[in-house]
């Protein structure tokens, strides 16, 4: 594995494949603003594979991962300190966001991560 490689699992690509394909309004809303370098310059993908994780949002040039928890997250919260702690261990910063930020006020969303010092230049 090189340096800012990490591990994938191939039997979650379909299953990636499959929620990117489900088109979550949020997710959509804010890859529409990530995509492309729009944000920092920076190149994001969405549904990616981390060992046995699926990340939402990731930019591996900054090791920074995106998650949009919403409603289901509130019952999955110790999964969601273990994928956390997962990540931090391949030095994988992660940035959580509210699903409902992300639909009643994208432009604070994107500020907040403009300037998050993750993802600043």
């Amino acid at each position: 594995m090189t340096k800012n490689k990490l591990p994938t699992n191939k039997n979650l690509k379909a299953f990636a494949t499959e929620l990117r394909n489900a088109k979550n309004l949020s997710e959509v809303l804010l890859w529409q603003q990530l995509k492309g370098k729009q944000l920092n310059g920076l190149t994001f993908t969405r549904q990616k594979s981390v060992g046995p994780y699926i990340i939402d949002l990731y930019c591996a040039s900054k090791k920074v991962a995106i998650e949009i928890d919403g409603v289901t997250h509130d019952f999955k919260y110790e999964r969601d300190q273990k994928r956390e702690a997962y990540l931090k261990t391949l030095g994988v910063t992660v940035i959580h966001v509210l699903d409902i930020d992300v639909k009643t006020n994208l432009d604070g969303v994107m500020t907040m991560l403009k300037w998050h010092p993750a993802l600043k230049n």
